[in-house]
């Protein structure tokens, strides 16, 4: 985490930083998932224009998913993905509940029925419903 970087020191506001990292695929969604609470930035709320620092730690929530990257690097153009990967570092931590969480969505999804009934599957259902 950063100790309270130097006036001078470089900076780029969140939102931007977070489209240029390609966590959002636009800015505005970056603003609108700060204004909604899914982002910290060193582990207090944050907001679109907070001054974004090297070794600055964000707390992401994007649906199910749950990381936390350091911040290494500043950008405020948007690249490719290998040049938006190298501006974060995402902790250990996060990669194994990350990592988790996807095996335990399979795990469930495994055991839920494929679809709708088929013919042979709706006769079963109703002799269940009578036999009821």
């Amino acid at each position: 985490m950063s100790s309270s970087p130097t006036p001078d020191a470089p900076s780029v506001r969140a939102d931007v930083w977070l489209w240029a990292a390609r966590f959002f695929k636009t800015r505005s969604l970056a603003k609108q998932a700060i204004d909604g609470g899914k982002i910290d930035l060193n582990d207090g709320a944050c907001k679109p224009a907070k001054a974004v620092h090297v070794g600055d730690v964000f707390r992401i929530s994007r649906g199910e998913e749950r990381l936390e990257v350091e911040v290494l690097a500043l950008s405020e153009q948007r690249g490719p993905a290998p040049v938006a990967q190298a501006l974060y570092c995402e902790s250990e931590s996060s990669i194994a509940a990350r990592l988790a969480a996807q095996a335990q969505r399979k795990l469930v999804g495994a055991m839920a029925p494929p679809g709708r009934p088929d013919k042979q599957a709706r006769r079963e259902l109703r002799r269940l419903k009578d036999f009821m």
